[in-house]
């Protein structure tokens, strides 16, 4: 079972590169971390990541139960979600849900983003598949996303945003630059009547390195 070492630190230092990042407005998106305990230290709820500090996270058992919050703060509303991408897959030790502009284009419209990019797939493993609709914050949302992410690093949630899933809080906040990035790119492609899709071969090659890089 993967886990972060020095996981609150890393979970503030990330939530607050996301908002700097622009893949999050105000107080949305959540990020949490696996930590050598077993338990879950995430995002708390309707905290602003400008002014949140190491005391506003909150600490889960993996199976949601309450262990550390400070008074007045709860887990993150999306954390169904997170526990269940913990209970899916033992290799990550980190999970990043953001809302990023070109990224939930597609999922607005159930569109996949294409995988025309090779380094897209070396990070991410290929197309960034959209999970079925589910309302947020219920366990349906995580059990929809679960399957989405098979093989993936990343998955869109249908009308919603994005789902990333890594061995650190780190490299799941760069799958979602990188997911956010090709979506524009793909996007914009379509005006030149693409996006042209990476040949089968490299596209396998390509995954095969995404498979090894997340057993680091």
């Amino acid at each position: 079972m993967r886990s972060v070492t020095d996981a609150q630190a890393t979970v503030l230092s990330t939530a607050k590169k996301m908002l700097q990042k622009g893949l999050v407005e105000g107080t949305s998106g959540n990020i949490s971390a696996r930590m050598p305990d077993g338990n879950i230290v995430c995002t708390p709820s309707s905290v602003d990541y400008e002014e949140m500090t190491i005391n506003d996270l909150v600490v889960v058992s993996p199976a949601g139960d309450l262990v550390a919050a400070a008074d007045g703060r709860s887990p993150t509303s999306e954390l169904q979600l997170h526990l269940a991408c913990y209970k899916a897959f033992a290799d990550i030790g980190s999970v990043v849900h953001a809302h990023p502009v070109w990224a939930t284009m597609f999922a607005c419209a159930g569109e996949a983003v294409p995988a025309c990019i090779d380094e897209f797939v070396m990070y991410v493993g290929g197309e960034v598949r959209c999970a079925e609709y589910a309302m947020s914050g219920t366990a349906a949302v995580g059990e929809n996303a679960v399957k989405a992410l098979e093989g993936r690093g990343a998955a869109l949630l249908a009308n919603h945003g994005l789902v990333a899933v890594a061995p650190s809080p780190t490299k799941a906040l760069h799958i979602v630059s990188l997911v956010e990035r090709t979506a524009q790119v793909a996007w914009g492609a379509r005006a030149l009547g693409g996006p042209t899709s990476l040949p089968a071969k490299a596209e396998s090659d390509f995954a095969g390195v995404y498979q090894l890089m997340r057993a680091l």
